[in-house]
């Protein structure tokens, strides 16, 4: 080393990567839920444990075995061994790896899951909360109450929605658009339970077509008091997006960008002038590491960002998202996330706060509790 130069950090070697998958069942009528595109019976979570420097660290995602099986044969042999210091630097190598195994989509989620482990364990070496290992704007996120599937009969329905605004939380989603029908009386009964002061959401999940949506959007916010409209049509129609925008009823705001996998999706609704709220799911976008771009993205063009879902990671990562607008706490997260990882967090006037006390993401997982639900397990050790 030459006389005068900083000595290098020392590496903190990822000594093990572990990447386990269960599969919860719903607890929907019937043993299912269901929005306006789609019905399912269980959620999948995908969980990744990086070992190193005696610590370990916890990501996950949601999504299909595949994501598991993609870790396993693309992405371990690149983390296990890496330097749980520097995560972006391993996300980098994630991604180029998978450049022929496809990037987006179930690529971008297997890297979301290890590039959240490894910053849960990068704060665990630190001894920090995650949340304050990041370039922190707040330490806590407004979070929405979210679920009111369209399989619900009204009584669970208003009971479900009217329970979130009982807890001190004052914004409710609830799911429409697969029987508009019976529309109307679903959302009359829940503004009668929820009164006429908490905001109420709607999420279409893609179902409607431009000049239905654009009816519904009038009819939502001039009868119901909607304020929140939520892919209208389909994330992939970014025009019909755009023209709801335009054309739709003041106070009523278009909302997109679950389904973001690379910044390029989120810079194609941007350049749109698709929504008044883009939305990211840090358990797909590329996770922390990409959730950060995002955040960049969104503050460039003076737009909030509310987090999708899987709150116990998105309460510490949307501390770092400048433009917060809120966390969606939905309903089938909330319940996995408190069967699987001990540390998870109870809203408090609305927002979910991360412990300041306790390093990393405060989760363990319930080892014991999860093994019923298993499907997978899988490890990699360093070489």
């Amino acid at each position: 080393m030459k006389q005068g130069a900083p000595a290098s950090a020392p590496m903190v070697p990822v000594e093990r990567l572990e990447v386990l998958a269960y599969q919860i069942p719903v607890d929907g009528p019937g043993g299912r839920e269901s929005d306006g595109t789609l019905t399912w019976d269980a959620t999948t979570c995908i969980v990744v444990l990086a070992t190193g420097g005696g610590q370990t660290g916890i990501g996950y995602t949601y999504g299909d075995i595949a994501v598991a099986h993609l870790i396993d044969s693309k992405l371990a042999g690149t983390a296990a061994g890496s330097d749980a210091l520097l995560p972006s630097a391993t996300w980098h190598s994630m991604f180029a790896h998978l450049r022929n195994a496809g990037q987006p989509g179930v690529g971008a989620m297997a890297v979301s899951a290890v590039d959240i482990a490894l910053w849960d364990l990068r704060a665990r070496l630190l001894g920090r909360p995650l949340y304050l290992t990041l370039p922190a704007f707040h330490d806590q996120v407004p979070v929405y109450g979210s679920g009111g599937f369209t399989n619900y009969p009204v009584d669970l329905l208003v009971t479900q929605l009217a329970g979130w605004v009982e807890q001190g939380i004052p914004r409710v989603k609830m799911k429409t658009s697969r029987y508009p029908d019976e529309d109307p009386a679903r959302l009359t009964a829940v503004r009668k339970a929820v009164g006429d002061e908490p905001l109420l959401f709607t999420d279409a999940n893609g179902a409607c077509t431009r000049k239905e949506a654009l009816a519904w959007a009038w009819r939502f916010r001039e009868e119901f008091g909607v304020t929140w409209l939520e892919e209208p049509v389909s994330s992939e129609d970014v025009t019909g997006l755009s023209l709801l925008r335009a054309a739709g009823p003041p106070g009523l705001d278009i909302s997109a960008g679950e389904y973001g996998f690379v910044l390029a999706d989120f810079a194609r609704l941007l350049d749109a002038d698709a929504v008044d709220c883009l939305q990211a799911d840090v358990t797909r976008c590329g996770g922390i590491t990409g959730l950060l771009q995002v955040a960049g993205l969104a503050a460039a063009r003076q737009i909030d960002l509310s987090a999708h879902c899987a709150p116990a990671v998105s309460a510490h990562a949307f501390c770092a998202v400048q433009r917060l607008r809120h966390l969606e706490y939905f309903h089938d997260h909330v319940r996995t996330e408190s069967m699987l990882f001990a540390g998870t967090l109870d809203p408090v006037a609305g927002a979910l706060r991360p412990d300041p006390a306790a390093p990393g993401l405060g989760l363990e997982l319930k080892t014991v509790d999860a093994a019923g639900y298993q499907l997978h397990h899988s490890s990699r050790s360093a070489s």
